[in-house]
């Protein structure tokens, strides 16, 4: 997905994406005892190994602070697949209109459509639904519509959908006593592009990643339906695995996580801000979660978020048991463009591992 005019730096985005992607498969395999990768000297001296194979989920992780040249970066060395010539809903954060990390960063926006169009994208759609805001009020105050004109791309307040734009999902084999209506416009595009922030949540989510950030696609209230939907989750004992529930919807063709500031307490809207200056993107909610909940404990943060291993929490136990994406740490690949990226890696992986 790069721009036609980063062409030039291609080869060496190409050497260093081999590099550190086989030198993440070694470590990653080294923290859970297994023995299938084999080093090997690239050739900038960097010790790298084979990839781990198949139904391995790779996470690209850049340490920038430079939220849209990290998201290229991001991008560039992922290199995902089927964007191209796609019609695109892309999910931003807008649960309020605060500054990043409470939703997201409008420059980091901007970047992320840019490097879809440059992909070759269809339409482009970006559409929420906020939960503690006027979703119009909040997405005008990031200056999403004003972005909209600007780059040619359709902005969407979900409230304002109406009866056929939701989709019933039955409550059979969920936790959502009636099921839950979801958004039609992102069922209906032919990718789906998440992009959420690095952050705790104090009321009852425990953490708010890629799996919580689907909230937004889920209706309050259906036009004609007095149900409040809403209700339902922000009640329930159950509430985390409601939230990793309501992701069997869809599956995303990119997720691409701004953890350049976080809060590592309170959250969403406000919190204790920490500056990891990191970026992720990857393909599966699961492994993109798991990679930034070990940089939330690698900072220090809520009793909620650092107990126990990060595959029992319910959020991610539940997505697990559901299929969404990585199921162990073995199942994890961190690939990384530079040793700084590789040393904040190699932490991760152990605290994923443990």
């Amino acid at each position: 997905m790069a721009h036609a005019d980063r062409r030039q730096g291609l080869s060496r985005r190409q050497v260093l994406q081999l590099a550190s992607l086989a030198a993440g498969s070694a470590a990653l395999s080294a923290a859970c005892g297994s023995t299938g990768s084999v080093a090997t000297e690239s050739p900038g001296g960097t010790t790298t190994a084979a990839s781990m194979g198949a139904g391995v989920s790779r996470v690209a992780l850049i340490r920038s602070g430079d939220r849209a040249a990290g998201t290229r970066a991001a991008i560039d060395l992922l290199q995902p697949d089927g964007l191209a010539g796609r019609t695109v809903f892309l999910k931003p954060n807008y649960n309020t209109g605060d500054p990043a990390p409470a939703a997201t960063d409008t420059p980091l926006l901007e970047s992320l459509v840019r490097e879809l169009q440059n992909a070759g994208a269809g339409a482009i759609t970006v559409g929420d639904r906020s939960g503690m805001a006027d979703t119009r009020e909040a997405m005008g105050t990031k200056g999403v519509f004003a972005l909209a004109d600007r780059l040619g791309f359709e902005a969407m307040v979900l409230d304002e959908l109406d009866r056929d734009g939701w989709q019933a999902v039955a409550a059979e084999g969920t936790h959502w006593p009636k099921g839950f209506a979801f958004a039609r416009p992102a069922l209906d595009a032919g990718a789906v592009v998440n992009t959420c922030c690095l952050k705790t949540h104090r009321f009852g989510g425990h953490f708010t990643l890629s799996l919580k950030n689907s909230v937004g696609l889920v209706a309050k209230y259906v036009p004609g339906d007095p149900h409040n939907y809403m209700g339902d989750l922000h009640s329930s004992p159950h509430q985390r695995q409601m939230i990793a529930e309501i992701n069997q919807a869809y599956a995303p063709a990119l997720v691409l996580l701004d953890g350049v500031e976080a809060f590592t307490q309170g959250g969403p809207e406000a919190g204790v801000r920490a500056r990891p200056e990191v970026i992720l993107a990857g393909t599966d909610r699961i492994a993109v979660d798991v990679v930034a909940i070990a940089i939330l404990r690698s900072l220090g943060t809520t009793a909620d978020v650092s107990q126990g291993s990060i595959w029992r929490l319910e959020q991610i136990q539940r997505a697990v048991e559901l299929g969404l994406g990585a199921a162990g740490p073995d199942q994890i690949e961190i690939v990384t463009a530079d040793r700084a990226g590789q040393t904040m890696a190699d932490t991760l992986r152990r605290i994923i591992a443990a």
